[in-house]
């Protein structure tokens, strides 16, 4: 039970480590923690919204189950507490802030998953699981907060940047399904497509940070003072 529960949430602390050390402008620890358990919470009622869905469904297609009952369902819950519960927040008052607190609600609910799947199929999957899942949900979270920051920061065009903020990690994070549920040899080409999404979402946090030191300077300053 104790290493399950360690192996199953070390990763995502790594990669939410990565990612909040790179913030010019830190954000609350307590803020950051209450997302990344909100972010757990939220796995309960997808699983049984999930579990209704397949008691119900005798047959479920793959690109339904990848698509739309696990990709839609899962970055909508996530897309809404962020918006139900950070957007308005006067501490996300940055572009960067936006993947730091996506991030959080992405990786615990990747934390949770990944203790429930350990739980039941035993730790020696630890290694695969850090790589794959609790990754792909690390790469979405930050792909979701890039456009979420970007619509913060540029309010005129806020219904673009959060429709793409949904809409983006919901078609990658199918893809990533799919090729997981479709695929026979699926190592190599998940490998593949991650390799891409990672290239794609370090640039989107590096433009993030480059945004904030760019056209936040006195902010940046005044905070690293503080």
């Amino acid at each position: 039970m104790v290493a399950a529960l360690s192996a199953g949430i070390a990763p995502a602390v790594a990669f939410m480590t990565f990612i909040y050390l790179r913030d010019r402008i830190t954000e609350p620890l307590w803020l950051i923690a209450r997302m990344f358990v909100t972010g757990a919470l939220i796995v309960l009622p997808i699983m049984f919204i999930q579990y209704g869905i397949h008691t119900e469904m005798n047959h479920v297609p793959i690109i339904m189950e990848a698509f739309l009952f696990s990709a839609f369902l899962e970055e909508f819950f996530k897309w809404f507490m962020f918006m139900f519960l950070i957007y308005q927040h006067e501490e996300f008052d940055n572009h960067y802030d936006g993947i730091v607190y996506a991030s959080a609600i992405s990786l615990g609910f990747a934390s949770l998953e990944n203790v429930f799947y350990l739980l039941s199929n035993g730790i020696e999957f630890a290694w695969m699981r850090a790589l794959y899942p609790v990754s792909s949900h690390a790469l979405f979270g930050i792909i979701m907060g890039y456009y979420l920051g970007k619509a913060k920061m540029y309010a005129k065009y806020k219904r673009r940047y959060s429709t793409m903020a949904f809409v983006l990690p919901v078609l990658l994070h199918g893809i990533y399904n799919y090729i997981l549920l479709g695929l026979n040899q699926f190592i190599i080409t998940l490998s593949i497509f991650l390799a891409c999404v990672w290239i794609f979402a370090i640039y989107r946090l590096k433009h993030a940070r480059m945004y904030d030191i760019r056209f936040l300077p006195n902010k940046i300053n005044k905070k690293t003072n503080e």
